[in-house]
């Protein structure tokens, strides 16, 4: 697949090619010169200014184009979400575990309860172990070893959700239900255990380029001091490189939270309240996936699935204004 900044360069490429060629039109020769196509130093400059104007009308062009998709995205969803607060009320949406339809019951509390779960689930399994492997893929690692480690990570996150979903489906659930006594094995388990697998990349990339970003004189000074190289890692390294780390922390929340396939597959899918962790329950995301092809747009049903995807949107948001404040502290 192509990436965005290729797609970019390219564009930019094709506009200094229409640039370069409108100052070649309309540049006159200097006197004398046998060249029509000769430009003066002030040709030069000349073309900079369009370069320079051009791409910055091109970037702002981008950035309000970005803002207006967003804007319309949110007041989209949240017209139609907040809807259904006409028909049913705000506290039986968010305290009330009862879901079902048919009978004109809208409680979304299991759903709620059922992505906080699993998300914090997946971070407490899965961030420990990034954690571990960006420190051995930053400081401890041979270079040759990180040089076949760090694609190879990168590669985690190619893999479509589906096959990771199969893989929960043919694998953990199975495991899960021979190991432990439960009759089925799907719940939040299975759906935290492949989660936290899903959100590795994040999690090693990030902190690793966190951990890399401490100064060495700091590590240097440490050792210098006489503390060994776990003591200077656990002391100087992680506390200096935390606000890094803890962005990654929340990113990989944000990619837990609005995961939809792979989760869909093994929690079970059933609106129950997660009292354990092997009952079958959903997520926000799951339930909508499940019933959003079997709801007419506009009904109170319908308006409900939105207000869901309205309740992950703002859930979303305050993760990103959380990295933003930490990336501030970072930086200040």
């Amino acid at each position: 697949m192509v990436s965005s900044y290729t797609i970019i360069e390219f564009g930019i490429q094709n506009m200094r090619d229409v640039i370069d060629l409108f100052v070649l039109t309309q540049d006159k020769p200097e006197p004398g010169s046998d060249n029509p196509k000769h430009r003066g130093p002030g040709a030069d400059h000349q073309m900079r200014l369009i370069y320079d104007r051009y791409i910055r009308y091109l970037f702002i062009g981008s950035a309000f184009l970005m803002a207006i998709i967003i804007l319309s995205i949110i007041i989209f969803i949240g017209q139609q979400g907040l809807q259904t607060f006409r028909a049913v009320s705000p506290a039986e949406f968010f305290l009330a575990a009862k879901w079902d339809p048919m009978e004109g019951r809208y409680g979304a509390l299991s759903f709620i309860l059922g992505s906080v779960c699993t998300t914090v689930m997946a971070v407490a399994l899965g961030a420990p172990l990034g954690l571990a492997g960006a420190i051995f893929l930053a400081k401890i690692s041979p270079s040759w070893l990180r040089a076949l480690m760090r694609p190879a990570t990168d590669l985690y996150v190619a893999i479509p959700s589906v096959v990771y979903g199969y893989i929960g489906l043919t694998a953990i659930v199975p495991f899960i239900r021979e190991q432990f006594p439960v009759p089925s094995g799907f719940g939040l388990l299975a759906a935290s255990s492949i989660l936290a697998i899903m959100i590795l990349p994040t999690v090693i990339n990030i902190s690793e380029d966190a951990l890399r970003a401490v100064p060495a004189s700091l590590e240097e000074a440490s050792l210098a001091l006489g503390a060994t190289r776990w003591q200077t890692i656990w002391r100087v390294l992680l506390p200096t490189a935390l606000p890094g780390i803890m962005t990654s922390i929340i990113l990989a929340m944000a990619r837990a939270i609005g995961e939809t396939m792979a989760v869909q597959m093994v929690i079970g899918n059933t609106p129950l309240l997660p009292l354990s962790l092997f009952t079958p329950t959903a997520t926000l995301t799951s339930e909508i996936v499940v019933e959003m092809g079997n709801t007419p747009f506009g009904s109170v049903w319908g308006d409900a699935l939105f207000l869901m995807a309205l309740v992950l949107l703002v859930i979303s948001l305050l993760m990103i204004v959380g990295i933003r404040r930490i990336a501030k502290r970072r930086y200040a």
